[in-house]
């Protein structure tokens, strides 16, 4: 774990991970609680929380791009445009951060 912490795309990967789960939790725990149930408890708990993710999200993911040199067309908006889609930041650490990590260490 310390190693993982230890870099840009190591952190990157981890912020994935998490905000990766925030957002599925949000989306198919808080919203149905809300809306369903009547109780916007999850929602106002676990919105903040994931919206500071997201936005750690996308400042680390630019400042990797910058780092690694992505082509923009080629690999930052692919990263970018997982954190808005439901499992999507799991997708892409597997298909691209994974890869990049391991021919990083």
């Amino acid at each position: 774990m310390k190693k993982l912490l230890s870099t840009n795309i190591g952190r990157l990967r981890l912020l994935a991970l998490l905000e990766g789960v925030s957002l599925l939790l949000l989306i198919f725990i808080g919203v149905p609680a809300k809306h369903i149930f009547g109780n916007p408890a999850l929602v106002q708990s676990i919105g903040p929380i994931h919206g500071m993710l997201f936005l750690l999200f996308v400042l680390n993911t630019l400042s990797v791009g910058v780092e690694y040199r992505w082509k923009f067309r080629d690999t930052t908006w692919k990263v970018l445009l997982a954190c808005f889609i439901p499992f999507g930041t799991f997708y892409i650490d597997k298909k691209i951060l994974s890869k990049i990590s391991t021919t990083a260490s």
